[in-house]
Formats: structure tokens, C-alpha cells, sequence
């Protein structure tokens, strides 16, 4: 089999790889017999051609001879190859809009298209995924805005860092006022989040305490699920009943509002689900957040004042309290600062594909390497011109006409 790294063709170009090149050289050597490797010539990603062909790694520009493509990010329209796998994050599987002429022509070329995202162990976990790098990137992001917003200190932003390293190194001049930071999310990304919290030396507290109590240092709490929402009948919480149904319910997040600094949100969302808050709710005198890191980057989604998505050279920028327009970054005293960047780990790339290489190298390669795989197959949008059965819903999306 034979595998190519392809350079990632998307704009804003993205600097992370499958593999590190040292990662691609073990693969060779224990599997000499079963793979090979070749890695198109990129000047963007975060480890150089030299840095590959060093190791006798083939750079080429030429992809047309490998059998399974992988990038990271969407393979743009014009640079897809026919007849050949490709394994990528599509961005398709919740029907979003502005890839549907993409899995047309992924359908149309006969590609068979596996994705990142859907790779699964048997328990249903996901096996691969870059949540720890968004939240470690998006928790130092929305400490870069603060300090901006409010001039009490000044640290690299993190794409100019070398690695994790020097990010910490940064992390050491952060110097908080008694603030209260208030954070969503208990998954990968939250843990990532807690990593560079627990880094600068904020104390945690619980939520009740948070909510209540002063405190003559910076603190931050960790809210679940059940700490902001509630069943609209009877005000309880089901934790099964609110992923399945959880229309049923509403939000509470409001009280954690009028007492925090600092949102960082890093909560995976269901369009179905109540949003934190809505977007009128900014302009009450209550509403105490001038901060928001928007780590999840659900456009209109759980946090209404992500009305875009911001980038790596523009990170951040300001929504008006009183009439909700969108403002440049600090461009007002009393405007809420936005920094939702959608693509958060590519800011610290090479840690980044360090990690998710490790988890490649433990949950796909054994996979590619079997005859049959029912973990790939069940990962597999699409096949032989159509889609999968576990993607069929998709057919209504892919069949509707891009204007």
C-alpha cells in the first residue's frame, strides 16, 4: 500500500501533517513489506521536504502513483485525484452547507472518502482527533486577547511559537487581576483548556462556589452539561435524556454571565440543544463577559456572538453591546472580544501532528493493514460512486443544487 501525504491546498493554508517524518520512517521500518511512503513537496508545512527526504523519505510532486491519500484539512475541488481513497476531516457529515460541492465531487470522481472524524473504536469513542491542541491554542488565545483588551500584559500569540514549549514559556507573564473565567466542556478540549489554566496557576473552584463567593485571585470553573442547562418542564437534568432529546431543554448559563471575565467555551453543541445565551442578552448591564474564546467555532451556534470565524492573522474582533455589530478587534471600550479561529492546532503544528500521528499509528494503520476493516468501513462517507449506508442521510444534502 502505498501512502501519500498530500500538501494541504485549502486558504488559509494549513501547516499540520499526518505524520511527522519520523513517524513515517518507524512505519517503514516495521512494515517494510506492507508500506510505502511519499510525501508531495510542500514550502507551507510545519516539518520541511528536507526534513522528510533527510530520512530517505520520497518528496515528490506527483501524487497520481499512491493509493490512499491523506491530508488534514478539505482537499479543494480542483486537486482531487479520481479512483483514489482519500482520508481527510471532509467537514460533510453534518450536512454543512459550504462542502456539499465537495462530496458531489468526491461522489462524481469515485473517490472513496474516509474521515477522520467518524474513526471509531468499538465502544463508539473517536480514536483520532486534534481536541486537545484546540484547547491547549484556544485557552492561551483567549488569554492573549485579555491581556490585549486590557493592557495589563503582553505574550507572543501562539502561532509564533516554536512548540509547546515556548508556549509555556509565554504563559509565565500572564498576570491576572481577580478575575473569574468561566469554562464549558469536559471533553478533549476542555482538558486541553485545563492544561494551560493549571499552567499559569489559576486556581479551580466549583461552580457554586464561583457563583457566589468573591475571591482575591483569579479562579475558573468547569461547567458540564448539567451546571447550565435544564429540562424546561421541571427544571431537572437527565444526562442520557439530554443527548438524545435535548430540545427538551434549556439554558441556565446566564447567572455564570453577570459574575465572569472570561468565557472560554469548549463544549461540543447539538444544533438541537439551547444556546448559552442570545445574542439580546449582551446588552443587559448584568451581562459581565468582555471576553469570549469560542474554541468549538459553531458559526450562529452555542455562543451567539460567533457570528463568523476569525483567523490566524485577524484572531479576533469586537460585537457592539447595545446594536450587535461586528467591530474591529478593541475597537470599543465596552464591546465583547471574539477570538474564534477554526483552526486552533494548526497554530502549534508541530505538536499537533506529533499527537494525532501517535493515535493514527495506534487506531488507523492496523486498520488499513487488514483485509477487511468494519472500523473503516463504518468511518467510509463514501464508495464506489455512492454513498455508504451508514451515510445515506446525507443523500437529500448531497442531491440539492449549489447555487
Amino acid at each position: 500500500m502505498k501512502i501519500g501525504l498530500i500538501r494541504e491546498g485549502k486558504i488559509p493554508p494549513d501547516k499540520r501533517v499526518p505524520f511527522t517524518p519520523e513517524q513515517v520512517r518507524r512505519l517503514l521500518e516495521l512494515h517494510p513489506n506492507e508500506l510505502e511512503f511519499k510525501v508531495e513537496a510542500s514550502p507551507i508545512r510545519c516539518y520541511s521536504d528536507a526534513e522528510f527526504s533527510d530520512l530517505n523519505i520520497e518528496v515528490a510532486q506527483d501524487m497520481s502513483d499512491c493509493d490512499v491519500l491523506m491530508g488534514i484539512k478539505e482537499v479543494p475541488i480542483n486537486l482531487l485525484i479520481p479512483d483514489k481513497t482519500y482520508i481527510f476531516f471532509s467537514h460533510t457529515i453534518k450536512k454543512q452547507a459550504y462542502n456539499r460541492k465537495l462530496l458531489q465531487e468526491v461522489l462524481r470522481n469515485n473517490i472513496k472518502l474516509i474521515d477522520y472524524e467518524v474513526l471509531k473504536n468499538e465502544k463508539g469513542e473517536r480514536t483520532v482527533a486534534f481536541g486537545r491542541w484546540a484547547g491547549i491554542v484556544g485557552a492561551y488565545n483567549g488569554l492573549w486577547t485579555y491581556g490585549k483588551k486590557t493592557g495589563l500584559y503582553d505574550i507572543k500569540r501562539a502561532f509564533e511559537c516554536f512548540d509547546r514549549d515556548e508556549l509555556d514559556i509565554e504563559l509565565k507573564k500572564v498576570q491576572l487581576p481577580p478575575i473569574k473565567i468561566v469554562v464549558t466542556g469536559t471533553g478533549r478540549v476542555g482538558k486541553g483548556v485545563l492544561e494551560v489554566l493549571e499552567s499559569v496557576g489559576i486556581r479551580q473552584v466549583g461552580p457554586k462556589d464561583f457563583l457566589h463567593q468573591y475571591f482575591d485571585e483569579a479562579v475558573f470553573t468547569v461547567l458540564s452539561s448539567s451546571d447550565f442547562n435544564r429540562r424546561k418542564t421541571d427544571g431537572g437534568f437527565d444526562r442520557e435524556e439530554f443527548f438524545t432529546c435535548p430540545e427538551k431543554y434549556e439554558s441556565h448559563f446566564l447567572k455564570y454571565a453577570e459574575v465572569s471575565d472570561i468565557l472560554l467555551a469548549a463544549a461540543y453543541w447539538d444544533s438541537r440543544a439551547p444556546r448559552l445565551f442570545e445574542i439580546e442578552d449582551i446588552s443587559s448591564e448584568d451581562f459581565n463577559i468582555s471576553v469570549i474564546a469560542d474554541i468549538t467555532c459553531d458559526i450562529n451556534g452555542s455562543v451567539p456572538t460567533t457570528v463568523k470565524a476569525s483567523n490566524i492573522q485577524q484572531p479576533v474582533f469586537d460585537v457592539d453591546r447595545e446594536n450587535f455589530e461586528i467591530l474591529q478587534a478593541f475597537g470599543k471600550q465596552n464591546s465583547i472580544s471574539v477570538m474564534a479561529i477554526d483552526n486552533l492546532p494548526t497554530e502549534l503544528p508541530r505538536n499537533a501532528s506529533e499527537e494525532f500521528g501517535r493515535q493514527l499509528i495506534e487506531h488507523l494503520i492496523p486498520e488499513l493493514l487488514k483485509p477487511s476493516s468494519k472500523i473503516l468501513d463504518k468511518a467510509t462517507i463514501t464508495k464506489d460512486g455512492d454513498l455508504t449506508l451508514e451515510f445515506m442521510y446525507l443523500k437529500d444534502f448531497v442531491n440539492e443544487t449549489v447555487e
